[in-house]
């Protein structure tokens, strides 16, 4: 078989990439008990100064098998995704040119790894974003820490979900996202290009319980000035008073589309609440997974998740839409107007409710 590969970035710059070990000594761990501290991995994703040496590494051989075992994916050799060929030269020098950078945070689905968000934090990368990407520890099948430690999935497969259980999620999530930020725009950042990060132009982005807690975050913390919610359903955390920065919810048709059901209801409840500029759209033909690299490479390891468009083709809507309403709203660039990106992508649609409207500005 073919070795796996992450579609190639679009943009202009070399990506280079650093992981990096966070410890934040003011909580414990919120779902593991004996665990004094929250311990977190993150990925950064930049735009580099060359290209040269060897491709990161997509996960290792423990976390590949982990990952699979959690999908129930026992037809792919354990270790399958440790083979996946990505485009980020670790450890490469950033741009020297480079100032005020965007940064995004990226935060995965449920179980999930921050490496499938990788196709998302690679292209952002090369188009002058930095974009890092968190495993939330214990939520996620494996984190490998620098001293060889692996923290496992704790939470129980199967289990019953609460509503409480999830709001718990989505809120814990937030504080890793704003203790992320602490610790790359303080004294002193675990990645020596932070000092050229735009204090004012940060995002936030996340699939499925992540996008959810992208609301959370935007909540909690001021610093992020847009955020988007992919696939994911949220709960009930706006206040009254509403959230007023820019906000995008792009999901799948059949799921999130107005009536759908549960899941399209929690979009419904939140959308008058949000009271900036607001976009709902869904995507014909995709799956849950389709906005991930899990999506594309399913489709190279020949398991299909059903859907009935292609998991890059569904990545290419999900990265250029990403980046445009980024572009909108944390660079004001408008090369390509958000709203007229439609006619060269036929499957997203627009699905505002009737009564209400889009929203204006764009910051």
């Amino acid at each position: 078989m073919a070795i796996p590969t992450l579609p190639m970035p679009t943009g202009a710059y070399p990506v280079g990439t650093v992981s990096a070990y966070l410890e934040d000594v003011s909580r414990p761990d919120p779902w593991v008990a004996d665990v004094p501290t929250r311990e977190l991995m993150i990925s950064l994703w930049y735009p580099a100064a060359r290209s040269s040496g060897p491709r990161a590494r997509y996960l290792t051989r423990t976390e590949s098998a982990e990952v699979l075992a959690a999908g129930r994916q026992g037809a792919v050799a354990p270790d399958a995704l440790s083979s996946v060929r990505t485009h980020a030269f670790p450890d490469a020098p950033l741009d020297p040119g480079l100032r005020e950078l965007p940064l995004i945070v990226l935060s995965p689905g449920f179980t999930r790894p921050r490496a499938i968000l990788t196709s998302i934090g690679e292209d952002l990368a090369s188009h002058g974003y930095v974009a890092v990407a968190i495993d939330h520890t214990y939520e996620t099948a494996a984190t490998t820490f620098p001293d060889g430690r692996v923290a496992a999935f704790a939470l129980g497969h199967g289990s019953a979900r609460t509503p409480e259980f999830w709001r718990k999620v989505k809120t814990g999530r937030a504080r890793d996202a704003s203790f992320v930020l602490d610790q790359l725009l303080g004294s002193n950042p675990p990645w020596a290009g932070a000092a050229r990060l735009a204090p004012d132009r940060i995002g936030m982005a996340g699939h499925s319980a992540g996008g959810a807690a992208t609301i959370a975050a935007m909540l909690a913390d001021e610093r992020i000035r847009a955020g988007s919610n992919v696939d994911g359903s949220t709960d009930a955390l706006i206040p009254d008073t509403g959230l007023d920065r820019p906000f995008l919810f792009l999901g799948r048709d059949g799921q999130y589309s107005p009536g759908d059901g549960p899941a399209a209801d929690t979009w419904a409840r939140d959308w008058p609440l949000l009271t900036g500029w607001k976009r709902w759209l869904v995507v014909a033909g995709a799956k849950h997974q389709s906005f991930t690299d899990l999506g594309l490479l399913a489709d190279q390891f020949g398991l299909p998740l059903g859907a009935a468009i292609s998991g890059l083709r569904t990545m290419t809507i999900t990265r250029t839409y990403l980046r445009a309403f980024f572009d909108q709203h944390l660079r004001d660039v408008r090369r390509a107007p958000f709203d007229n990106l439609n006619a060269d992508h036929p499957e997203v649609r627009s699905c505002l409710p009737l009564d209400q409207p889009a929203g204006g500005g764009s910051r």
